[in-house]
């Protein structure tokens, strides 16, 4: 199944594309004139020169490429990014260098992969009784173990 999501690019070989006939995330390139480095422990936003019109009750998961982490310790810092249907501005990109050397993002880099979802919004209800009880009911972190 195909939803349609329209798009402006600054150029023709930005369009994100599959990998595969089956990938779930469609890459996106680094829009850049000249190479970023992003040091050790450091971020940068880099810029994709597409614009998107999502459709009511979708949004666009901004998720890291597998190969770049790997490799380079270079994942998406806000993980999965969310773009928003009533965006209209340009996707950039938030990666964050986890490894030990810079890194260098080159232009037409395959930076991240984008991966259109469904949503449901909530309706957020106040209760004045305790909510009802579960096996679980407050443990936190960790709670349910390793093994």
């Amino acid at each position: 199944m195909k939803k349609q999501v329209l798009l402006t690019a600054e150029d023709q070989e930005l369009i994100p594309a599959y990998a595969t006939p089956f990938s779930a995330g469609a890459d996106v390139r680094a829009h850049l004139n000249y190479a970023l480095l992003i040091e050790p422990g450091g971020s940068l936003l880099i810029p994709t020169g597409l614009k998107m019109a999502i459709p009511q009750g979708y949004e666009i998961q901004v998720r890291p490429r597998s190969g770049l982490a790997l490799k380079n310790q270079i994942t998406v810092l806000n993980t999965p990014g969310t773009i928003d249907s009533d965006y209209r501005g340009e996707l950039g990109v938030i990666l964050i260098n986890h490894g030990k050397a810079v890194f260098s993002v080159e232009p037409g880099m395959r930076i991240a992969q984008i991966v259109l979802a469904q949503v449901v919004q909530a309706e957020f209800l106040l209760q004045e009784e305790p909510l009802t009880k579960t096996l679980r009911g407050e443990g936190g972190f960790g709670h349910t173990g390793t093994h």
